[in-house]
């Protein structure tokens, strides 16, 4: 006698998300690792870009400019970066901020996840950009930077020089983005299910649980 397994919840989750975010990167490592703990939902991850720091120039700007600007100085910045750090090497993410000598823009970087999307590349370079940054500190607001991170994820180099020379998605980052405040979100990670459940920040993986636990509820029930 066969015995059919019980259909799958589908979920529809966007992550609204900065890749210049250490709390994104820890938040999205945790929403992943307790996705993979649930064989009983197939999901759909959409990548929604929000910019932190909308007014950054195009080039980025040196380290410790930012720090000032950010945090009033290297002091205060050092004992943030030391908490998130510790929490880091918990979940397995190697953060190196001290690596790091250019805080980037991340519109190209954004602009390059939402092509990436198209063919179906968008959750490995969104990991292999927040490594890049936080972990090898290299600068991705840097085109040569960019190229070499999509071709590691397969994507053809020349295809990637071409969008980012263009202004191509530029206007729908920032349309992403002015709906995420419209939308009331003001931090990030963010994570939206289904388009009726969020929670926001660095949850616990116990806390996304029970998101996930009242999506499938409905998921199922609709």
């Amino acid at each position: 006698m066969n015995i059919l397994s019980p259909p799958k919840a589908r979920l529809h989750i966007e992550i609204v998300h900065d890749l210049v975010c250490p709390w994104c990167y820890l938040g999205v490592r945790r929403l992943l690792r307790t996705l993979r703990r649930r064989p009983d939902i197939a999901f759909e991850l959409v990548w929604r870009p929000f910019l932190l720091n909308p007014d950054m120039p195009r080039m980025g700007m040196a380290r410790p400019d930012y720090l000032v600007r950010k945090f009033g100085g290297e002091d205060r910045a050092r004992r943030l970066y030391a908490t998130i750090a510790e929490t880091g090497r918990n979940e397995g993410v190697d953060f190196r901020f001290d690596r790091i000598r250019r805080t980037p823009s991340s519109i190209d970087a954004h602009r390059l996840v939402r092509h990436a999307a198209r063919f179906g590349r968008a959750d490995g370079l969104v990991e292999a950009l927040f490594a890049a940054h936080f972990t090898d500190g290299r600068d991705i607001g840097d085109h040569g930077v960019l190229i070499a991170v999509a071709a590691a994820c397969g994507m053809d180099p020349l295809a990637v020089r071409r969008v980012l020379a263009s202004d191509a998605e530029a206007e729908d980052v920032h349309a992403d983005n002015l709906r995420a405040h419209r939308l009331g979100i003001n931090g990030v990670p963010c994570f939206v299910v289904d388009g009726m459940h969020a929670i926001a920040g660095a949850q616990e993986p116990e806390v996304i649980e029970r998101l996930l636990d009242i999506a499938t509820v409905d998921a199922v029930r609709f």
